[in-house]
């Protein structure tokens, strides 16, 4: 069940969990959903729930390469959903 495709219910509830205090998350969590949110797996959602219980600062460590995630994050599908939210938008042609 963890490839299945996130439903929209699912979607929904990832969109919400996601909001941030902090612009900067912000702004690259929404770049994430743009590219992303039509192919995301019930798996690459749970990573990204887990990463939004990491308060804003420690997020934001994370997705600017700051810091490697640590203890119960430093697993596969975390580091995959990162890299996702890490990835640079391509230029509007």
């Amino acid at each position: 069940m963890g490839d299945a495709l996130l439903d929209e219910r699912g979607l929904s509830k990832l969109r919400w969990r996601c909001r941030r205090g902090l612009l900067e998350n912000d702004l690259l969590i929404e770049k994430f959903f743009d590219q992303y949110a039509s192919g995301l797996t019930v798996r690459q959602a749970e990573a990204m729930a887990e990463l939004m219980d990491l308060a804003d600062n420690d997020l934001l460590d994370l997705l600017l390469r700051r810091k490697d995630p640590q203890g119960a994050l430093a697993r596969p599908d975390v580091k995959e959903v990162l890299e996702m939210l890490r990835k640079p938008t391509s230029p509007l042609k």
